[in-house]
């Protein structure tokens, strides 16, 4: 491949609600930690969803652990019994194909596309009691 460089493709831009935050693997974790927290106590978001593919994974579910830790912090001593009280968590797996186009260097060449298999997360933080018989 090194006679090839891969074009940029323009994203189909979907539209991101408000309570939904797409974590990349180049973004900071305080970031997004301090936005999650924001949007649960000051503007009130019952449910937040956290996004993220390939390497962000595993930012995603460190970052989903250290919110429930700053969230605890914030509740009433007497909420905190036994059973955590506060934040209910339910994480859905997946993966998805992306093409990519590789443009050739040198003449001669035929321009390339590839596919590969890319992990998804979505993590839903939510106060409300989510969907008991969902996996996860």
């Amino acid at each position: 491949m090194d006679r090839y460089q891969r074009v940029e493709k323009p994203r189909e831009e979907t539209p991101i609600n408000e309570n939904e935050i797409r974590i990349t693997a180049q973004g900071r974790m305080r970031n997004y930690i301090s936005y999650a927290t924001s949007l649960l106590q000051e503007k009130g978001s019952n449910e937040i969803v956290l996004k993220a593919m390939g390497k962000a994974i595993s930012k995603t579910v460190m970052i989903v652990e250290l919110i429930k830790c700053e969230f605890l912090n914030f509740l009433p001593i007497m909420m905190m019994q036994r059973r955590i009280v506060g934040l209910h968590q339910n994480a859905v797996i997946g993966s998805t194909d992306i093409t990519d186009t590789w443009e050739p260097l040198e003449e001669g060449l035929l321009p390339l596309e590839t596919t590969r298999h890319v992990s998804v997360i979505s993590i839903t933080l939510s106060r409300k009691e989510l969907d008991t018989s969902a996996v996860g």
